[in-house]
């Protein structure tokens, strides 16, 4: 199936709220997953990233095994997207933990999900050929403006994770921020692939554990090549157990949830709250600095994640009973998953 000929997602409804804050308690989680990783210094970034998303996915996948048994035909059709979405998954961690392993907890967990938002909404404008609105448009504004604050201070800072040097700018915080920009992009794609089975009428459990679970096979031959640290010691294995159970495993549910009744651009977008935790608990916990540059981002993201999240007035008043919005039609993927 061409993935132009797909069926375009209606607009969203009043769930869009109850979606956002699924994304934002989703984005929470994986917030943690970069201080959760310092305690395991003896894993590396690929086996970390494999054991997260690796086992979080077939987690995934096998706690939806009914809800894909009944929706396999649709699946079927739409394997083109399940695919695609699946390589996404399978690169994305392997890209996002090595970027934080070189440029820091901070300014890798920024630059990934920082830049997803702008990918999200090229790829919806490419593919989808869907117009982006002013209120999307200043929130990511605000967002992007606040991460690139963010980056800008962790790097002067020169609090770094475990792996990256220092707090210049150096061929390895390059490499860092290279591959947090593949990060960002393979986020978006998996995201906007999700959104769109999803929108094709599969529903959200059936759709993530498809995707998820086959991402997660192609993150087992990583994770057997590069894991042996994992099992060294307890620790370490509470790490990797954490980070598949808890970010991975319960975080993509709720984000599965939250795409659902929101777009992808959207759920990128609110996923900037991610950076915003990533800094504070690099701050807290594992000793990073952050100067009043960083603290000052932090604001700016929280306001686009409040211009987003907050109801408009057209959503009050769908929401309320007054004249429909265009986001309260009927018939779009919440109201089927």
């Amino acid at each position: 199936m061409d993935l132009q000929q797909q069926p375009r997602q209606a607009p969203v409804h009043p769930g869009a709220v109850s979606g956002a804050l699924l994304v934002l308690a989703a984005s929470v989680l994986w917030g943690t997953t970069g201080t959760a990783a310092t305690f395991a210094p003896d894993a590396g970034p690929l086996a970390i990233g494999a054991v997260a998303m690796g086992v979080g996915g077939l987690l995934q996948a096998l706690t939806a095994l009914r809800p894909m048994g009944r929706a396999r035909l649709q699946l079927q059709g739409q394997w083109k997207l399940v695919l695609l979405g699946a390589i996404a998954v399978a690169v994305y961690p392997l890209a996002f933990y090595s970027s934080m392993h070189l440029a820091g907890v901070a300014v890798g967990t920024v630059v990934s999900i920082g830049s997803a938002p702008l990918a999200s909404a090229l790829i919806e404008r490419a593919v989808d050929r869907h117009r982006l609105s002013v209120r999307w448009g200043g929130a990511a504004l605000l967002g992007l403006s606040g991460t690139a604050l963010l980056c800008f201070a962790a790097a002067q800072g020169g609090g770094h994770s475990a792996g990256a040097s220092g707090g210049s700018v150096g061929g390895g915080t390059l490499a860092g921020i290279g591959l947090g920009l593949l990060a960002g992009l393979t986020y978006a794609l998996y995201s906007w692939a999700a959104h769109r089975i999803i929108g094709g009428g599969v529903p959200a459990r059936a759709a993530m554990g498809a995707m998820f679970g086959a991402g997660g096979l192609l993150l087992m031959p990583v994770l057997l090549a590069t894991g042996a640290p994992l099992l060294a010691s307890w620790g370490n294995a509470a790490v990797g157990a954490y980070m598949a159970l808890v970010p991975m495993f319960a975080g993509y549910v709720l984000f599965g949830l939250g795409l659902a009744r929101v777009r992808a651009s959207t759920a990128t977008t609110l996923s900037l709250a991610e950076p915003v935790v990533a800094a504070v608990l690099a701050v807290w916990v594992v000793g990073e600095r952050l100067p009043l540059q960083g603290w000052s981002g932090i604001l700016l993201v929280i306001a686009s994640l409040a211009v987003l999240t907050v109801p408009g007035r057209r959503r009050r008043m769908a929401a309320t009973g007054g004249t429909p919005a265009a986001e309260s039609k009927p018939g779009n993927a919440a109201e089927r998953s």
